[in-house]
């Protein structure tokens, strides 16, 4: 039978961090930061194609991503840039 309360029983209160979650998380960030204390010595295996390849992948990461900026038909000039 299905509870219709609205009511919750048992399972974690609200706010409980799922411990699942948090020990994946850490086991993860362990792994990730050992391979990025090798990363130099793994870009110099690579072939130039492939280490490209992966620097662009990277790169999102670590640079911020530019928006365009456009002018549009209909849109008023502003080249009063000094004030």
């Amino acid at each position: 039978m299905a509870n219709t309360t609205g009511k919750k029983y048992g399972g974690r209160q609200k706010g409980t961090p799922n411990r699942l979650t948090k020990e994946l998380r850490t086991i993860l960030k362990d792994v990730l930061y050992n391979e990025l204390e090798r990363i130099e010595e793994l870009l110099e295996s690579l072939k130039p194609k492939e280490r490209l390849e992966l620097v662009i992948k990277l790169m999102p990461f670590a640079l911020p991503k530019v928006d365009k900026i456009g002018h549009t038909n209909n849109e008023p000039y502003d080249f009063d840039l000094l004030g």
